[in-house]
C-alpha cells in the first residue's frame, strides 16, 4: 500500500507539472501573439540609438519579417515572464514551509523589477557608449542590417537583465541555506573574475570601456546580494519565540 501511494504521489506531481507547463506554454503563445500588435513600435524605440529604422539597411528579402519575429517573440517572453515565474514558485511552493511560502511571494513583483531596471541600463547606459564605437570603428561608415542590429540589442538588453537578477537569486538561495554571508564575503575574489568573464561575454565591443561598465554595475549586484543574503537570514522575532 505505501507503494502505490509513493507511486499517486509521483503521478500527482508529474500531472501538477504537466498543468503548469501547459499553462506557462498557453501564456507564452498569447503574449507572443499579443506583442505582434506592437512590435512596429519597439522596433523604432529600439533603432532610436541609430537614428531610428531608416538608417538601416536590408539586403535580404525577409529580413525585414526575421527582425520582426525575433521582436516579437522576445517582446511575448518579457511580457509572460511574470505568469512563468508564478507558475514556477506555485509548483515549488507546496514543498516549502509556511513560513518560506510568505517570503517567495514577493520574488515575482521584485524579479520584474531588477529585469527591467537591467533592460533600462543596457539600452540608456550601455548601448549609446557601444553604438558609436562599432558604428565608427576604423572610421568605416556601418549601415546595420535589421537582423543584425536587433539581434544585438535584444540578446544585449535581454542578458543584462538577466544578470540583474543576482541578488534575488542570492535571496532566495540564502533563505534556503544554501549560501551565507560569510562565504559570499570570502569568495570576492572569484566574484570579481567571474565578473570579468561575464562583462566580456555581455559586453558588445572589445573596449575596456564598455567593459568597465558592465564589470561595475556587476560588482554592485554582488555587493548588493550580499546585503539580501543578510537579510534573507534574518528570522523574525515571532519564528524565534516559536522555536
Amino acid at each position: 500500500m505505501t507503494q502505490d501511494k509513493n507511486e499517486m504521489t509521483v503521478l500527482g506531481h508529474f500531472n501538477e507539472l504537466r498543468k503548469r507547463l501547459l499553462v506557462m506554454i498557453v501564456a507564452l503563445a498569447v503574449t507572443v501573439v499579443a506583442s505582434f500588435a506592437f512590435s512596429q513600435k519597439i522596433a523604432e524605440y529600439l533603432a532610436a540609438p541609430i537614428g531610428g529604422l531608416a538608417a538601416m539597411s536590408s539586403i535580404e528579402v525577409t529580413e525585414n519579417v526575421t527582425a520582426f519575429m525575433k521582436i516579437s517573440l522576445l517582446s511575448g517572453v518579457v511580457l509572460a515572464l511574470p505568469v512563468l515565474l508564478y507558475e514556477l514558485l506555485a509548483f515549488i511552493l507546496p514543498g516549502l514551509k509556511p513560513g518560506e511560502q510568505k517570503w517567495i511571494w514577493m520574488v515575482i513583483p521584485m524579479a520584474t523589477v531588477f529585469f527591467v531596471g537591467g533592460v533600462a541600463f543596457a539600452y540608456y547606459i550601455m548601448l549609446p557608449t557601444a553604438l558609436p564605437f562599432l558604428l565608427d570603428f576604423m572610421g568605416i561608415t556601418t549601415s546595420p542590417r535589421p537582423s543584425n542590429y536587433f539581434s544585438f540589442v535584444l540578446n544585449l538588453m535581454f542578458w543584462v537583465g538577466v544578470c540583474f537578477e543576482m541578488p534575488l537569486v542570492v535571496f532566495v538561495l540564502a533563505r534556503l541555506g544554501i549560501v551565507n554571508v560569510k562565504s559570499l564575503l570570502k569568495q570576492w575574489r572569484i566574484a570579481f573574475i567571474a565578473s570579468a568573464i561575464l562583462a566580456a561575454f555581455i559586453t558588445p565591443t572589445p573596449d575596456p570601456v564598455n567593459m568597465g561598465l558592465m564589470m561595475i554595475p556587476l560588482l554592485s549586484l554582488y555587493l548588493v546580494s550580499i546585503l539580501f543574503a543578510v537579510f534573507a537570514r534574518r528570522k523574525p522575532e515571532k519564528e524565534k519565540v516559536s522555536k
